[in-house]
């Protein structure tokens, strides 16, 4: 008897309505896809520190390859 548990409750799926079946697919469908973009956030934001200090050592005067900051101007 598979269960799921919401809000401290547990439910058996068995015992479930398939429009009820049928939410817990979708939340779990969501959240897959919400892993996967945290993943591929993730990924973006480690090759922008690298992109910003990749261009950090290519300024002149830059001193040491610490993390970047940099302010965009307004467009």
């Amino acid at each position: 008897m598979p269960t799921i548990t919401i809000d401290n409750t547990d439910y058996d799926l068995d015992s479930l309505s398939d429009a009820a079946k049928a939410q817990i697919a979708n939340l779990q469908t969501v959240d897959r896809r919400i892993a996967g973009l945290q993943e591929e956030l993730a990924i973006h934001q480690t090759a922008r520190i690298a992109y910003a200090n990749a261009l950090k050592v290519q300024l002149p005067n830059s001193g040491e390859a610490d993390r970047a900051q940099i302010s965009w101007p307004d467009a």
